[in-house]
């Protein structure tokens, strides 16, 4: 089995990489990102969905490895997500805050350091950051991709981007994943094996809207999926701030829900519209979920056949979560748990206890600087995440961030979320949704709905009743706004910027 090269100190000063930790050996790496896949509805993390089996290689792999009980996206959203990734940074100071952004190929940091320091690189599947992936081989979708037949852009020499596309038709069942986990398993049989590899490995699936390969057709068909309680209405879920808005299950909202997506009837009474679209909504989802799970199995089982397996720190994650009819919403955006949580499993035999849990706050800014530490690389002081290699050794650092920082900008954009930024500690969650677009000097009446929401996580890790404005709960509110503002300006996610969003602040707070 290949050990992988020995860096010396004058390789990497010649390579630029000044306080390069060096290391007696590189594993590969393989990153798995799967789209909107939630962590409650993966079977390690329990739940009411734990019980329908949805994701047994995925377990397998958590229970070979640690799972993050604790890991948070930033800005819950595909493009700024993935910027993330690649710079370890927030999305104010990556300037990818919306799904309009884009990343230069000189600002995808972790990409150029890790081939800087001898491994071979290779992007396939979604991209989404509308520039050159700066890889040493890629095969991505444009823009959201299909879930069928799909065209993609490949790297091949005198093609240049975007002019590169080829569409993938003869895989399997042509479905989106089979493509991507071919694609890569043909790389990875051409790869030179004499170097270590980096492989980002991203899914499509399980995006919506949810098409699921047609093997999957009748998974769950005579199965009735569990209800979240709070699919009903909780009136103290809320806040004036939040009421009619998001993407609806059932009929609250007319614009865009989600029976309305899945031909629910509409003359069917409000409880039984509600039923039925949760019923289809879930078990799509889960179907296109499973042929995510399978296509990880596929990947594990070639690298085990290649005796690269143990060789390989294998990472799987989620570039955000998602709502799963909880609080009778769909999509992401919201600092709700299930769309902040994301699923963080890690294993590699040499340095993981194998079913190990780890409850530490992480977050995707963290995700970077790990990747460059697990291949041997000090990550760069620009980047504001953290490597969590301490925590996968089972360390616990004093100095661990105790809370963590969340924004979303795209103010009641595609799906009528507002826009919001917030704190969670392992106790408490604060949210200010301040209802303003940063880009006008005003905003519709509508949507100007600043508002406060604050869940006490302890006893209430359904965040079904707002407790903000509770006397019992004025100290601990007035401290964890004290801690959102050290956050904010720790981070230098200062709002000086926008007038308009410093005068709803001033009034509000």
């Amino acid at each position: 089995m290949r050990t992988g090269p020995r860096l010396t100190i004058r390789f990497l000063l010649a390579l630029g990489l000044a306080g390069a930790s060096i290391e007696a050996s590189q594993p590969n790496i393989l990153f798995l990102m799967s789209d909107d896949h939630a962590a409650h509805a993966l079977g390690a993390y329990g739940g009411r969905l734990a019980p329908l089996d949805p994701t047994p290689a995925l377990d397998k792999l958590a229970s070979e490895g640690m799972l993050f009980e604790n890991a948070f996206c930033t800005n819950s959203i595909c493009t700024p997500s993935r910027a993330t990734l690649l710079t370890g940074q927030y999305s104010h100071a990556n300037r990818v805050t919306t799904l309009s952004g884009h990343l230069e190929a000189d600002r995808q940091h972790v990409a150029n350091l890790i081939r800087a320091a001898g491994y071979q690189t290779a992007m396939v599947g979604k991209w989404h950051l509308k520039r050159e992936p700066a890889f040493d081989y890629y095969c991505v979708l444009p823009g959201q991709g299909s879930y069928f037949n799909p065209v993609m852009r490949e790297s091949r020499t005198g093609r240049p981007w975007p002019d590169n596309s080829r569409r993938f038709s003869g895989y399997d069942s042509a479905h989106s994943t089979d493509v991507i986990v071919q694609v890569s398993i043909d790389w990875l049989k051409r790869r030179d094996r004499e170097r270590p590899f980096f492989l980002m490995h991203h899914f499509k699936a399980p995006h919506d809207n949810f098409e699921n390969a047609e093997r999957y057709d009748f998974l769950y068909e005579d199965t009735e999926i569990p209800e979240p309680p709070s699919l009903w209405r909780v009136p103290n879920h809320g806040s004036d701030a939040t009421r009619g808005a998001g993407t609806s299950i059932g009929k609250r909202n007319t614009r865009r829900n989600m029976g309305h997506h899945m031909f629910v009837d509409p003359s069917l009474t409000a409880e039984d519209y509600m039923r039925t679209a949760y019923q289809r909504y879930l078990k799509k989802y889960l179907r296109t979920v499973r042929g995510v799970d399978d296509g990880v199995a596929r990947l594990l089982e070639f690298l085990e056949s290649e005796g690269e397996l143990d060789n390989t720190v294998v990472l799987y994650t989620s570039d955000q979560g998602f709502m799963l009819g909880e609080h009778d919403y769909i999509d992401k955006r919201w600092m709700y748990e299930e769309s902040l949580r994301i699923p963080l499993i890690v294993r590699h035999p040499a340095t993981v206890e194998a079913g190990s849990r780890d409850d530490h706050l992480v977050n995707n800014t963290d995700l970077g600087p790990t990747i460059l530490s697990l291949a041997g690389v000090e990550p760069p002081g620009f980047m504001q995440g953290r490597s969590i290699r301490p925590l996968l050794m089972r360390g616990d650092p004093s100095d661990w961030r105790q809370s963590t920082y969340y924004r979303y900008w795209m103010n009641y954009a595609h799906h009528d979320v507002p826009a919001h930024y917030g704190v969670r500690t392992k106790e408490f969650k604060l949210v200010f949704f301040y209802g303003l677009p940063l880009d006008a000097p005003g905003a519709k009446s509508a949507d100007t709905r600043p508002g406060w929401e604050l869940y006490d996580l302890r006893s209430d890790p359904r965040e079904v009743k707002n407790v903000y404005g509770d006397p019992a709960y004025t100290e601990v509110a007035a401290n964890l706004k004290a801690e959102l503002l050290r956050l904010k300006s720790e981070i230098g996610d200062n709002d000086e910027m926008y007038p308009e969003l410093m005068a709803v602040r001033d009034k509000h707070w």
